[in-house]
């Protein structure tokens, strides 16, 4: 992987590339193809590479909590936030708990207690709901917290998150849950990696849902290239 920004010939180490800043941080983690599309057919594997699995697999060994949405989980397939033996003692030099926990956003709570993500979790994860859902059997493998009434707030959401002590947070989406992310402002920093791809008109950006006030300004932070990836880090 070549640094191409801001000085190429500096070290190029990921774990210091990516590395979070002290304290509360809201990190996304997205890959595009160069005409803007966030999916083909319906899935963001075909727009990623051993590169960016490599970044991915980075980011989740630097969070604390991994937020995504119900959507996500089952279109992408997820499986159980595990770590490999590298990872994890990485993680426990550095003061970290083994793994990192999943918290799953889910307005109406339709999603499986025996789904691999959830009933195979090295830890219990959590579901960010509101008040008027019933958790039902999802309570047997995960931590239930209501945050709203009628809808779920993620603001508040994010706050109980960190008063269980999770502080530095990556969300991998869905486009929903980036946009509301977004229009709460609660967004520090977005990884983008742009696929070399043209995936052609009717997928999806990587960001969905009702329209925000005002653009969020980023700073580019760097760039980075690997056989025709490119990964920009931009944040606050």
């Amino acid at each position: 992987m070549r640094k191409l920004y801001p000085a190429a010939d500096q070290p190029s180490d990921l774990v210091d590339l990516y590395r979070p800043p002290p304290g509360p941080w809201l990190r996304l983690n997205f890959v595009s193809s160069l005409d803007g599309a966030g999916h083909v057919d319906g899935r963001s594997e075909p727009l990623s590479g051993p590169a960016d699995k490599r970044v991915f697999g980075v980011l989740r060994m630097l969070c604390d909590a991994l937020v995504v949405g119900a959507g996500t989980v089952r279109e992408e397939g997820y499986h159980a936030l595990r770590l490999d033996a590298g990872r994890r003692a990485w993680r426990a030099a550095n003061g970290l708990p083994e793994y990192p926990v999943l918290v799953v956003v889910s307005a109406r709570l339709d999603l499986d207690p025996g789904h691999r993500a959830l009933a195979e979790a090295p830890v219990r994860p959590i579901v960010l709901t509101h008040a008027g859902a019933e958790p039902g059997r999802l309570a047997e493998v995960a931590d239930i917290v209501a945050v709203g009434d009628g809808e779920v707030d993620l603001a508040a959401g994010i706050a109980a998150l960190r008063e269980r002590g999770l502080a530095h947070i990556l969300s991998e989406g869905g486009p929903r849950l980036f946009g509301s992310l977004t229009a709460a402002g609660l967004v520090d920093e977005l990884c983008l990696t742009l696929s070399p791809l043209l995936a052609g008109p009717g997928a999806g950006r990587i960001t969905a849902g009702p329209g925000v006030d005002a653009p969020t300004h980023l700073t580019l932070r760097h760039v980075l290239l690997d056989d025709g990836l490119l990964f920009l880090r931009h944040s606050r």
